[in-house]
């Protein structure tokens, strides 16, 4: 299949080439991936139809969870579509504005994503250490203001990258190597002043993220001290199990993240396509696991499902 091919017409092009080194094995790459997101899929939309069905799930936690799958929705497919077009059909080219577009939504839902952990702490905080007044401090409304409040940063946060990049000359180098339009990678086309684009880039992470993970912190620490002032043995477990699938979902989104940030930062002698390998299970394997995770521990969500899967 002939491969994109950059003239003068098309200057505002780029060219995300995939996974160098492993153009040979995209079809072969294309299987685990292809699977991860279909699951990823099933899994979260299975959950959206569940709560959204039943009346009796219509409650702040099981709402949270409605959020935690639009969001893993929006991660997986904001990235997997155009790198299957690249392994299947050799569609390598994206316009500057679709590829600002993909990186203004794939880091948008990811504050999203944040934010919405960080309610789910909270939700788990007033749960345990606040049982009496649990009904009254988080009800469905609060719940839809606090998703909104959540959208509204997220907007805020992540659009000025994209514009400011906008705003910067490309170089003559058009090539991305890459699958998706990562901010550094983009960031790398340019010949303009990038600086205030790095140094805002670093501002969300720290003070946005940094916020986000201080407040979920927090939110355990007074969760551990509600949980040892308890007697009761038999209750400390039953608290603590309150917990798990929030903890599991934390560590499915922040570990691979961590680990494939590390890597790029520090592992100056890994292979180029490990990285972007790593990169596109980050945005993957969270969205897979979460629904299963919610679908374990949660007996509610179990029990519906399987009442959704004999009926078929």
């Amino acid at each position: 299949m002939a491969s994109l091919n950059l003239t003068p017409s098309d200057a505002s092009t780029f060219i995300l080439t995939g996974i160098p080194g492993l153009e040979a094995a995209h079809v072969l790459i294309s299987i685990p991936f292809s699977t991860f997101y279909i699951m990823g899929l099933l899994g979260n939309f299975m959950v959206l139809i569940v709560v959204g069905k039943e009346q009796t799930l219509h409650k702040p936690m099981y709402l949270l969870l409605c959020m935690l799958a639009l969001t893993d929705i929006g991660t997986s497919t904001s990235i997997m579509p155009k790198a299957l077009f690249i392994f299947w059909f050799n569609l390598k080219g994206i316009t500057m504005g679709g590829c600002l577009t993909q990186m203004f939504f794939l880091h948008a839902i990811n504050v999203m994503h944040s934010g919405v952990l960080v309610t789910m702490a909270f939700d788990r905080y007033v749960a345990i250490c606040r049982p009496l007044r649990y009904a009254t401090i988080l009800t469905n409304t609060r719940i839809a203001k606090l998703g909104l409040v959540g959208l509204i940063r997220a907007v805020l946060c992540i659009l000025p990258l994209p514009l400011l990049l906008s705003r910067q000359p490309v170089c003559a180098n058009h090539i991305i190597p890459h699958t998706f339009c990562e901010h550094m990678a983009v960031v790398k086309m340019l010949c303009g002043d990038i600086t205030v684009n790095g140094t805002y880039s670093l501002v969300i992470v720290f003070v946005g993220i940094g916020l986000d993970l201080t407040l979920i912190a927090v939110s355990y620490g007074l969760i551990i001290r509600a949980v040892l002032r308890i007697s009761s043995k038999r209750a400390h477990q039953k608290a603590l199990n309150t917990c798990t699938a929030h903890i599991c979902v934390m560590l499915t989104t922040y570990t691979p993240s961590l680990f494939s940030n590390l890597t790029h930062q520090f592992g100056q002698g890994i292979a180029p396509h490990i990285h972007i390998i790593l990169a596109n299970l980050n945005f993957l394997i969270p969205p897979m696991l979460n629904p299963i995770i919610y679908g374990v521990k949660t007996k509610e969500i179990r029990d519906k499902v399987f009442k959704y899967i004999y009926r078929i």
